[in-house]
């Protein structure tokens, strides 16, 4: 399958990650410093490398440098899209913010370890934009500040545009990253959403279809 790197101080994020890969067959290297990573790296060359940034001695930032010709993906509870723009310019081949599903990693991955990247790269709908990489919203290019969950909502109505999303299949769909989610708070988090698209100058993008769900309005 693979050989993976994990560089993470926390140990008990490394174990669950460790179990993790061996249960997908993957070979798991750890180093729990930046400077035990570049010792283990010197030795041994790993085929993809999952990299904190909150480490002990040298930095994530830091060892990053070190890493050039092989994929990595940073993990860190650093949600700003600055220091995600920084990184993936300075060389990550990937970013997911903790806490994550591991699911997603899983994808993300394999989606590095086949020399392929993610697509699309970014959702566009009228003066919405949504770049996967750095999990940021825009509308005419002005950033909207969204929740986990509302930010869930909204990629699942950009990856089907035309088509209504049915209350049963958003709550299926956001219990895998947000499981306090029910259709009660749903209300609230879709009215909350659309609020903020509105404020942000996009309009009601958003369209209730009666007794159904939710679907993207038409572009202009």
């Amino acid at each position: 399958m693979g050989r993976i790197a994990v560089i993470d101080d926390d140990i008990h994020i490394g174990d669950m990650l460790e179990e993790v890969l061996r249960r997908e067959g993957y070979e798991v290297l750890r180093a729990y410093s930046g400077t035990e990573a570049l010792l283990l790296l010197r030795g041994q060359r790993p085929d993809l490398i999952l990299l904190d940034l909150m480490l002990p001695g040298l930095s994530g930032e830091e060892v990053l440098p070190h890493l050039a010709g092989i994929p990595v993906i940073v993990l860190s509870a650093r949600a700003d899209v600055r220091d995600k723009v920084s990184l993936l310019l300075g060389g990550a081949a990937d970013y997911l913010t903790k806490p994550f599903d591991t699911r997603e990693l899983l994808a993300r991955i394999a989606v590095q370890l086949r020399g392929g990247t993610p697509a699309p790269a970014a959702l566009r709908w009228g003066a919405l934009e949504m770049d996967l990489a750095v999990h940021s919203v825009s509308a005419n290019g002005r950033p909207v500040r969204l929740t986990r969950t509302e930010f869930a909502i909204l990629k699942l109505l950009l990856q089907n545009p035309r088509q209504v999303a049915t209350k049963s299949l958003l709550l299926e769909k956001l219990f895998e990253d947000t499981p306090d989610c029910v259709e009660s708070s749903l209300k609230v988090h879709m009215s909350n959403l659309r609020r903020k698209l509105r404020e942000a100058g996009a309009g009601d993008v958003i369209e209730s279809v009666w007794g159904i769900g939710f679907k993207l309005r038409e572009e202009p």
